[in-house]
């Protein structure tokens, strides 16, 4: 299922992506709850209703894709957990012992429709390409062997980062922190969609430019291993994100050195099998043209 979080007249609530329409589950299935995380959590014979209507719509439940509005599928995270330097690639070192780890707040979380705005404390911000795992089952101490079986579903995350912040100290929260630097979307994906994580090409266009590719292939620490290894310290919980790295970008775009986002670029986070997730940038410091 390619479950989303959308809004209309009657609010956000639920729903499924059935090619261009969105099946409205709360109208389907009753009995399903309205909200995503909920959702996930629920028990398996709700999982399977929601499956039945969507392999049958009911007209009624069937709204076109352009008459509602995509949220972030997960508004308000609990967590964000982000992995630092997971793609063999991304640095000439060797591969670390641990993940190195880091936070970002709910509150920069916004949806594939919204934008990232540039903060007027910043000039360097910076983008990145990830794999966001949403957990579905709370899971806590639980052994690489079952850590999938707490995954709820695979979205996509733009890791947006002011590098100027992130350089001010040893810690990266406070470059990764500012509100919309979280763009999350536009869908999640059950795992039953996703028949290994470890095979996914994740890749980023700026303005139509292709900027990054690389293959989960090449992460350092796969999911199974980031779930189980976080659990042993936070009690992940259903609706918490794991961002799990991104890889390095194409040497010629190294080559020409740092090109920082501007007012109007488009950045398009594709993760093969999940989605696109596409932001436009937005500076309030670029005063309007006037016609």
């Amino acid at each position: 299922m390619r479950l989303v979080t959308f809004t209309d007249a009657a609010g956000p609530r639920v729903g499924l992506l059935l090619g261009h329409d969105v099946l409205d589950v709360a109208a389907a299935v009753p009995s399903a709850p309205r909200g995503l995380v909920d959702l996930l959590a629920a028990p398996s014979e709700v999982h399977a209703a929601v499956r039945a209507a969507a392999a049958g719509p009911d007209p009624e439940a069937v709204l076109p894709r352009a008459s509602v509005r995509l949220l972030a599928p997960v508004p308000r995270p609990g967590t964000i957990l982000c992995v630092g330097y997971n793609y063999r690639g991304h640095t000439a070192q060797d591969d670390p012992e641990f993940p190195d780890v880091f936070t970002k707040p709910a509150s920069a979380v916004v949806g594939p429709e919204d934008a990232v705005v540039l903060p007027r404390a910043s000039t360097e911000v910076d983008y990145e390409a990830e794999l966001a795992v949403v957990i579905g089952r709370t899971a806590h101490d639980v052994a690489p062997a079952d850590a999938l079986d707490h995954v709820g579903g695979y979205t996509v995350l733009n890791d947006v980062s002011a590098r100027d912040w992130q350089r001010r100290t040893s810690q990266w929260v406070l470059g990764k922190a500012f509100d919309t630097f979280a763009p999350l979307g536009p869908a999640v994906v059950t795992p039953d969609e996703v028949p290994d994580p470890q095979d996914l090409v994740v890749s980023a266009h700026v303005n139509g430019e292709p900027t990054l590719s690389g293959s989960t292939r090449d992460q350092v620490f796969g999911v199974a291993h980031l779930v189980s290894y976080l659990s042993q310290v936070v009690t992940l919980q259903p609706g918490d994100v794991i961002a799990t790295g991104t890889p390095q970008k194409h040497q010629h775009v190294l080559d020409r050195g740092p090109r920082w986002l501007r007012d109007g670029d488009v950045v398009e986070i594709t993760v093969g099998g999940i989605g696109t997730l596409r932001s436009r940038v937005a500076d309030p410091r670029t005063p309007a043209v006037q016609h």
